[in-house]
């Protein structure tokens, strides 16, 4: 079965759960009987709670699953679903028939890929083939300040930008990409073209493709935070042209 690193049975030991749950690298196990129903769930903190209580490591998986817990049916709606994770305590759900037998597995992080790549699915897709790692992003440092992506797919890129006090991005266009700005903290200068503009919180500015700019933070003492979405067919740090730069670089 497709779930077996998903599953364990209740007279399984808890030893073998961890075992499973490091395996699957999701956090939690489902429950199940002989017949593939759905009993319960188990997750790396129930188990963490059953060692303080000093639970032995051998002792079964059904001294200690959680018997209540919240799922879905294989016809139901994907609406039924998002219902379910604005709860911030669930994290994953099973998806069952109506004898209880388990059919499917969505994780939060799951939902979050699908509503942000705009796929198109049933209750039947295999959810966990979706790479969750594109909802994480590392924090790039620059002279000026830094940057995180918070969104990245085949046509479009966000990002959080930082600029520190007196900070400043080089005099720059790209060729394959247009930007939109939105000043979400602090006050400094755009130039867009051969126009130059202060901005300050609350302002938004558009960057045609083709067409130079630059971002200066004017404060000497706080930070100027930008929200920018990207449009285009590439987003690679290797589509920037800089005509100016104070750090000197090319």
């Amino acid at each position: 079965m497709k779930f077996d690193i998903f599953c364990i049975a209740e007279n399984e030991t808890l030893l073998c759960a961890l075992k499973k749950i490091d395996e699957n690298k999701k956090g939690f196990l489902l429950v199940i009987d002989d017949g593939n129903r759905v009993l319960g769930t188990l997750t790396d903190g129930d188990i963490r709670r059953a060692f303080i209580n000093e639970t032995n490591i051998n002792d079964e998986v059904a001294n200690v699953y959680i018997k209540k817990f919240e799922r879905v049916l294989i016809d139901d709606e994907f609406s039924k679903i998002i219902e379910y994770f604005k709860d911030n305590r669930i994290k994953f759900l099973p998806i069952v028939d109506w004898q209880g037998k388990l059919m499917n597995i969505i994780t939060k992080s799951n939902m979050h890929v699908l509503l942000l790549e705009d796929i198109v699915f049933g209750l039947d897709y295999d959810f966990l083939s979706l790479d969750e790692d594109k909802l994480e992003h590392e924090i790039f440092n620059r002279p000026w300040g830094l940057y995180k992506t918070t969104f990245l797919n085949p046509y479009s890129q966000s990002k959080i930008i930082k600029v520190k006090p007196l900070g400043e991005l080089s005099l720059q266009e790209h060729k394959r990409r247009e930007e939109y700005w939105v000043i979400i903290y602090g006050m400094g200068e755009v130039i867009i073209g051969e126009s130059k503009k202060r901005v300050e919180s609350g302002n938004y500015v558009y960057i045609p493709k083709g067409c130079k700019h630059k971002l200066i933070n004017t404060s000497e003492d706080s930070s100027l935070m930008v929200a920018e979405v990207q449009l285009g067919d590439y987003f690679g740090e290797d589509d920037i042209i800089r005509y100016q730069d104070i750090y000197g670089r090319k």
